[in-house]
């Protein structure tokens, strides 16, 4: 690894160590750091009682760069790597999913965008028949069907 990718692997770090501290200060617990999959990486995955997140977690000098820096290429590749996670627990889903982005500037506290993307597309990539409890709202992922 060159130079230049080890300072870049090294900065990743730190804005996810980051990114983690400060949504545990909010009240989440992460499941997942940097889980890997055959088809993507999601930088952590967190939860809370009434949501479950895939985390992508951007470092940039300007947090507007940061929240724009997830391509559509790589929102597929993280809904890709959420399905597979999913999968692996099966069962029911009783919180509301998400896709989130954490941008990491310096000297400036991190922005969470909660919902970056769209979740539509989670259940084709699954497989599945998803739907919502209509008096709690939940999603439910059932898997076979």
């Amino acid at each position: 690894m060159n130079q230049k990718r080890q300072k870049a692997y090294r900065a990743g770090l730190r804005a996810e160590f980051v990114a983690g501290f400060f949504l545990m200060a909010s009240g989440y617990r992460i499941l997942e750091r940097r889980y890997k999959t055959p088809v993507g990486e999601i930088d952590l995955i967190i939860a809370n009682a009434r949501r479950l997140a895939f985390v992508e977690v951007k470092g940039r000098a300007d947090v507007d760069k940061a929240l724009g820096a997830v391509s559509l290429r790589q929102q597929q590749r993280i809904k890709r790597a959420a399905s597979h996670w999913l999968a692996k627990r099966g069962g029911q889903i009783t919180r509301d999913i998400g896709f989130d982005v954490i941008a990491i500037t310096p000297w400036r506290f991190p922005r969470h965008q909660k919902d970056a993307f769209p979740t539509y597309s989670l259940d084709a990539a699954l497989a599945t028949l998803q739907h919502s409890h209509p008096d709690t709202g939940h999603v439910h992922i059932i898997k076979g069907i």
